[in-house]
């Protein structure tokens, strides 16, 4: 039997989702049907797996194999993974589809409570899909669209050893989320962050074991899942990594745990619950710290302080709880967080860099106590439902008071690194996109925090602090990558021809072509600042029979050299270098 690709997998997971376009759903109502069928074969599948090899040691030892099946392979006591019960498996629910005395939509509802109650770590993940849900006499999804979803996704088995590798289903997982946050548009960005920009935040925060990873914004789960594989592909052990995660969305937050159990990740914890309002990781009543904190909190989006628990954490500040302008409470929240050696890399809109009123005061402390590190200008179009460019904050805690941040590296105390990487990118369809050698350009130049004209500069707190910068971060004001502007020539304009400068400054293009530039230009008479030999003037030179212009040439003369016919005053003054005629 063949092994399952990624490419085929996703296929297959696209052509259920064309089977539930036929009903009228949007991505937004029918990926939760789609992750929650993916979810429910996956367990079954690996639970018969796991029975087979159950049920087969005891035999092989002796045993019946009715008592086996009995008292082995029925005890969840036995099961490291997950403990599917009867109603939940694959096979009873093929059983089921051509039962015409059964609700079929009301079988699977049945499978997801039961896989749900038999299997603590799944304890309301998997409430919120309800294949009988309708919308007012309607069902959302008709028993017909079920059964189809359930001969569709029997034609694949989703054991381990049927993957190419390791993390197919996981991978496959990212594509379906994805292919929803393409579809849903706006609301496909609340919960999912491009992969490459994601890529780019963990490369420069450098998770290790033994560390703890925090995402108070996690939506899907990708920058927690992605900083595990930083670690394993850096050769480091990712089963020592605490991973934390707080959102605010109940469908993300499924979708956020179905994603890291696909994955294989155990152990992560991922609370549901507005950040700002209700912090839920905890220490002894405190907040717990973390070594790594990384997010894409929701742009410009408003609070409020009522009930608010730990109000400390935001000592730099009160942003407005109207107008939109809750982003930096995320920032000082993710701060509060951090452990003193730690380090924070978050997305944040441009308005955070430059607006005044409170958020100005707020910035002018985080530089005053030497907390931003970096900041890198993002294009624009990379995100979901926001076409406006975005930047990333690099920053470290600073609790000492100190002026100069005693865990930033010595060489960049008191100094903030600007990059302008708003031109790399690769202009797709509907989105831009980093490619990897945009990211690594971006983190190499990080790395060694040096200045590269045009692209990157590092610059003291002291010249942003200046009365002319006013403490604007706006990236422009530091790094300006706009192209110079291009050299003109009014007299070329005015008469033909290339002007020497754009010859020479050729030069070298012509010799490594081994071009001689002599060959097709030659410089004007009585211009030697024009290259080419200049057009002929538009007055043509005068018969010895006639002193008058032909009409011919009346009519290519300017309106304003027209006074006389063998080359007045207003001719020289139109073409200076003319002569009764031509030049």
């Amino acid at each position: 039997m063949p092994r399952l690709s990624l490419a085929k997998l996703e296929r297959h997971l696209y052509s259920a989702a064309d089977r539930l376009r036929q009903e009228g759903l949007d991505a937004a109502t029918y990926k939760d049907y789609i992750f929650g069928m993916l979810f429910l074969k996956r367990c079954s599948d690996v639970f018969e797996a796991e029975r087979e090899k159950i049920v087969g040691r005891k035999v092989e030892q002796g045993m019946e194999l009715n008592d086996a099946e009995t008292n082995y392979g029925e005890n969840p006591d036995y099961y490291d993974s997950f403990f599917v019960p009867e109603r939940a498996r694959w096979k009873y629910l093929q059983d089921r589809i051509n039962d015409a005395n059964v609700v079929y939509g009301s079988v699977l509802d049945t499978a997801l409570g039961a896989l749900s109650d038999a299997n603590e770590s799944l304890e309301h993940v998997l409430d919120h899909i309800s294949f009988m849900r309708t919308q007012g006499n309607k069902r959302t999804l008709s028993d017909d669209a079920c059964k189809d979803l359930v001969r569709h996704f029997s034609r694949h088995r989703l054991r381990n050893e049927d993957f190419q590798f390791s993390d197919l289903l996981g991978a496959a997982y990212e594509f379906l989320i994805n292919m929803f946050a393409e579809s849903a548009g706006k609301k496909g960005g609340d919960f999912y962050t491009p992969r490459d920009v994601i890529r780019l935040m963990v490369r420069i925060l450098k998770p290790a074991q033994g560390m703890s990873v925090y995402d108070p914004t996690c939506g899907s789960g990708g920058m927690l899942i992605i900083s595990r594989e930083f670690i394993e592909q850096s050769g480091g052990d990712p089963t020592n990594l605490r991973l934390c995660g707080q959102v605010n969305d109940a469908s993300a937050w499924s979708i956020c745990r179905l994603n890291i159990l696909l994955h294989g990740v155990a152990g992560a914890d991922i609370q549901f619950q507005d950040t700002l309002l209700h912090p839920m990781h905890r220490e002894a009543g405190e907040l717990e710290r973390f070594d790594r904190v990384i997010a894409n909190p929701p742009f410009s989006q408003n609070y409020t302080r009522s009930n608010m628990e730990f109000p400390e954490r935001f000592r730099w500040g009160w942003c407005p709880t109207t107008g939109k302008k809750g982003d930096l409470m995320f920032t000082q929240h993710m701060l509060a967080v951090c452990k003193p050696g730690g380090m924070v890399v978050t997305v944040m809109p441009h308005g955070v860099l430059f607006r005044g009123g409170a958020e100005k005061e707020i910035r002018k402390k985080f530089l005053e106590q030497d907390l931003v590190e970096a900041i890198i200008g993002l294009p624009q179009n990379l995100f979901y439902g926001a076409g406006i460019p975005a930047c990333i904050l690099v920053m470290r805690p600073n609790l000492t008071g100190q002026p100069l941040n005693p865990n930033k590296p010595a060489a960049r105390r008191g100094h903030v690194l600007f990059i302008n990487a708003d031109a790399e990118f690769h202009a797709g369809r509907a989105q831009n996109y980093l490619r990897p050698e945009h990211v690594e350009k971006i983190v190499s130049t990080f790395d060694r925090y040096e200045n590269v004209p045009g692209y990157a500069r590092a610059v003291t707190i002291a010249e942003i602090a200046d009365e002319s910068n006013d403490f604007n971060l706006n990236i422009r004001r530091y790094v300006d990558n706009a192209p110079p502007p291009e050299p003109h020539n009014v007299r070329a304009h005015l008469l033909g021809g290339v002007p020497v400068p754009e010859v020479t400054d050729h030069r070298c293009m012509f010799d490594a072509l081994g071009f001689d530039p002599a060959k097709a230009f030659a410089r004007a008479r009585r211009m030697p600042s024009i290259s080419t030999s200049l057009p002929r003037c538009p007055i043509a030179r005068p018969s010895t029979h006639s002193s008058k212009p032909t009409p011919a040439s009346r009519r290519a003369t300017p309106r304003h050299a027209r006074s006389s016919a063998n080359g007045g005053p207003n001719i020289r003054r139109a073409w200076p270098n003319c002569r009764s005629g031509a030049i």
